[in-house]
């Protein structure tokens, strides 16, 4: 039983990150952190390594996992819970225009639909 979190350095990052760790902490399950920015060098970001400090001890952290250079954001949101059989996906959102979303596409929008457990978006404002 997983909580997997799709983490960015970002406001948006930030409270997907909160509201997981609060998620895995009431229902006792694994935290697993996806960092959507491709690994750069041996170290978790120094913004990720602070919240996990305040990761309550109650909480088991997988090890970390960092999307693939080439892979797409949903897909690699997908794949990686599919891998870990996630029981609940959280992600942050930010506002987009519809012509944004139209354009670009809405990776919100792609895990939600695809995702194979129930997907929990957050904005920056979760406290």
């Amino acid at each position: 039983m997983t909580v997997l979190v799709a983490y960015n350095e970002s406001p948006q990052g930030e409270a997907a990150m909160r509201a997981a760790v609060t998620e895995a902490t009431r229902r006792e399950q694994e935290l697993a952190v996806l960092v959507l920015t491709p690994q750069v060098g041996p170290k978790v970001p120094a913004a990720l390594a602070h919240l996990l400090d305040t990761v309550p001890g109650s909480v088991t952290v997988a090890p970390i996992v960092f999307r693939p250079e080439h892979a797409d954001v949903a897909d690699a949101i997908v794949d990686q819970a599919e891998a870990v059989s996630a029981d609940l996906v959280v992600i942050g959102s930010r506002k987009h225009s519809s012509v944004g979303k139209f354009l670009v596409g809405s990776t919100t929008q792609r895990v939600l639909l695809d995702s194979p457990a129930p997907v929990l978006v957050v904005k920056a404002g979760y406290a």
